[in-house]
């Protein structure tokens, strides 16, 4: 009986954690993973695990106000950013040929990447919900940007010691990269 209900409890957590319902917390261990970015090459976190602080920013949709205000504000303090060590990445459902055309249309300078089925979200416990497609212009062409999923708008950092040590779940998307950089320099501070 024991070993039935310690399997059937961990089932249970291994079932919360696989469908995103197991939220990361400051403390826990940073999961690794790998995705699509926008220049079409594969995206690994491993390469920065350990050496910079890294800003792991999930948003909804490409191309949207608040996504693009959050974006454009990164973009804005990409000085600031490298400066104080971190390297930022930015999530969402949209597919690779979305991705780029954001970067494009708003010259980002740093990597977005395409998390179509929204398997990264939900190893972070990012809320996911259904995809869409929204019609935009870009170079004075129209395209239609497709999203597999859509996500909740939440900011991880992860430290240098490869711990989650920042997370925000009510992101301010215009005040996003500046909390960052606040946060990030009272730690350096310590």
């Amino acid at each position: 009986m024991k070993t039935l209900l310690s399997t059937l409890i961990l089932l249970t957590i291994a079932s919360f954690t696989i469908y995103g319902q197991d939220v990361l917390s400051v403390g826990d261990r940073a999961p690794e993973f790998k995705a699509p970015a926008d220049d079409g090459s594969t995206w690994d976190v491993k390469k920065f695990l350990g050496e910079k602080y890294i800003v792991v920013y999930f948003y909804p949709a490409a191309m949207t106000g608040g996504c693009t205000k959050q974006a454009c504000s990164y973009r804005d303090h990409r000085d600031d950013l490298q400066s104080a060590g971190i390297e930022v990445v930015g999530i969402s459902g949209d597919n690779v040929e979305s991705l780029r055309l954001f970067k494009l249309a708003e010259s980002l300078n740093f990597t977005l990447l395409s998390d179509e089925k929204g398997d990264i979200a939900r190893v972070f416990g990012v809320p996911v919900s259904e995809g869409g497609a929204i019609k935009r212009n870009v170079g004075g062409s129209e395209y239609d940007l497709i999203r597999g999923v859509t996500t909740k708008r939440w900011t991880f950092v992860i430290g240098k010691d490869k711990k989650i040590i920042y997370k925000n779940e009510s992101v301010n998307a215009e005040k996003d990269t500046e909390e960052v950089l606040n946060f990030i320099k009272l730690q350096a501070s310590k």
